[in-house]
């Protein structure tokens, strides 16, 4: 295989990757708004969509093991073929928590929220907006942009917190109330991890830029030296 035909099947492979990570930000947003909606045959697609994600990961990671397997990539090949199979890795995960959010409207059932839903959407497309210009960054090579987007960790864990201290209010005011902010501290949570599992992308971009692989603490992080 030529360098080009090389380069030409690493791109279609980020391709992918960006496809991915469409269709995760997708669910991630219409997870919950459907739960504001409380709408629960939307969840109930998002949650049987959930299939259409792992399936688009084994195909990339399939595709870019046989890369690895016949072909000879030099060493910045090698960085970004592993990293391909980290991100599949993390995008699918991160579609494992979208799928979770539906999964707990669908619970909830015709059960109303006990408070109309304001920080909650806002974590979702925060995460989201992160999440695209994570993998952004991660198919330009931009080290200055995967060193900036996990600073906007903070504002999602700032939300998560006040998030979880107005439901313990609920549930201490009205003890009936724990099962359904139980449900949105989940929902919550859920959010919180996907918002993480950004700033992982951002470190795989300074690895394949660097060669080193980095970790980026978030400003928040009480144990950074």
């Amino acid at each position: 295989m030529t360098r080009e035909t090389l380069d030409r099947k690493t791109h279609e492979i980020l391709d992918e990757i960006l496809v991915l990570g469409s269709m995760v930000e997708d669910a991630i947003l219409s997870s919950v708004d459907s739960l504001k909606k409380r709408d629960i045959e939307a969840a109930k697609r998002i949650y049987q969509g959930d299939k259409a994600i792992n399936e688009k990961r084994f195909a990339i990671e399939n595709d870019t093991l046989i890369l690895i397997a016949t072909q000879q990539p030099m060493a910045r090949d090698l960085r970004v073929m592993a990293s391909v199979l980290e991100i599949a890795s993390e995008l699918e995960r991160m579609g494992d928590y979208a799928k979770g959010i539906a999964m707990i409207n669908i619970r909830m059932g015709n059960e109303p929220l006990i408070k109309p839903l304001i920080d909650v959407p806002h974590m979702a497309e925060i995460t989201a907006d992160m999440l695209h210009r994570a993998l952004g960054a991660f198919a330009a090579g931009d080290t200055a942009a995967a060193r900036s987007i996990p600073k906007e960790d903070d504002t999602v864990d700032a939300l998560y917190n006040q998030v979880y201290r107005e439901l313990l209010t609920f549930m201490i005011k009205d003890p009936s109330t724990i099962d359904n902010a139980t449900f949105l501290l989940w929902v919550a949570h859920n959010l919180e991890r996907a918002a993480d599992r950004v700033i992982n992308i951002c470190e795989r971009t300074l690895f394949v830029e660097t060669g080193e692989l980095v970790e980026i603490k978030a400003t928040h992080d009480e144990f950074e030296s």
